[in-house]
């Protein structure tokens, strides 16, 4: 039997798995697959930062007029733009010389691929979900900035997408703190908590679409419920990820249980202003078969570049002790 090249066969494999490399990753997410479904994944070209408009105020013209009374044209700054740094990560498939030459069988060969490109995959799915939660500063400061940047426990310090929010309020997440309020977190206490934390990330009909939470906090959701819980989306149920809906006034909300979400919190996203924003030519992209110059062996990287961002924090919110 011919033996078969497996630089070239992992290489080819990937490459034809690409797509599908890239879906994976963001289904393997409840807030990444929430952001695919609602169309907001969007993949960037280049450029030296990832940039997101921000309408931050609003036109300081208006006014009630009579006749020829004088009207306000001063100019208004109603816009500013975050910028989010670019995040890498790669993780590599390799095969040794020895490898290569024990698996000479073309079924010996695609056995082994499969199960190196599974586990490849299944290691970028696992770090870069747990990066979506993340505060930035893993990997020193190389680590994808996630909810725990975007929406902070406590927004009133910190620098998010190059701007400083003890300077800006209007670039401040919302908050309800269990321990600020003296209570203890629990099936008799978690709606109270959500009610008003949806409210203050409430702006006329501009409501949250999701909201993700840790063990201790969808139990204790899940529980309160009672008679009335039920599985709100079989697509959602179908993928792992149990979901209950939350009503409050302006709309409703699926609350998913994610097991990367930190403990002790619940995160209540609009995510009409989240983006995961891949570049187009490094999202779960295979490169070229390398010859290790200095091992009897090759390796393909596969390479992710992009980040998570946030083009609006007010309507973000986060439930903590």
């Amino acid at each position: 039997m011919a033996t078969a090249n497996l630089g070239d066969l992992v290489t080819t494999t990937l490459r034809n798995r690409r797509g599908q490399l890239a879906d994976n990753i963001l289904n393997h997410n409840a807030v990444l697959r929430f952001l695919n479904r609602a169309g907001n994944v969007d993949p960037a070209d280049g450029g030296r930062t990832l940039v997101e408009e921000l309408e931050y105020a609003e036109n300081q013209t208006f006014k009630y007029y009579s006749g020829y009374e004088a009207l306000d044209i001063s100019p208004s700054d109603v816009f500013d733009s975050a910028e989010y740094e670019w995040k890498q990560a790669a993780v590599v498939v390799s095969v040794s010389g020895a490898e290569e030459r024990k698996n000479a069988g073309k079924e010996q060969s695609l056995r082994l691929v499969d199960r190196r490109i599974k586990n490849a995959e299944k290691t970028m799915m696992n770090n870069l979900s747990e990066g979506v939660y993340s505060d930035g500063t893993g990997a020193s400061g190389k680590q994808i900035g996630g909810l725990r940047a975007l929406v902070a426990d406590d927004p009133t310090t910190g620098t998010v997408g190059g701007i400083d929010r003890a300077a800006f309020g209007f670039w401040r997440n919302q908050v309800y703190d269990f321990s600020e309020a003296s209570v203890e977190p629990g099936p008799e206490t978690i709606q109270k908590a959500m009610n008003a934390l949806w409210l203050d990330c409430l702006r006329g009909a501009d409501a949250p679409t999701l909201i993700v939470a840790d063990t201790a906090y969808f139990n204790h959701y899940w529980q309160s419920l009672q008679a009335i819980q039920r599985i709100s989306s079989e697509e959602d149920a179908g993928a792992g990820f149990r979901s209950i809906q939350f009503y409050g006034p302006g709309g409703s909300a699926p609350v998913m249980y994610d097991d990367n979400c930190p403990d002790a919190h619940m995160y209540m996203l609009n995510t009409d202003y989240l983006f995961w924003r891949p570049h187009k030519d490094a999202n779960m992209e295979p490169l070229e078969k390398r010859q290790s110059t200095n091992q009897d062996a090759t390796v393909i990287p596969i390479v992710f570049m992009g980040n998570l961002t946030m083009s609006n924090a007010a309507r973000q919110g986060v439930i903590h002790a």
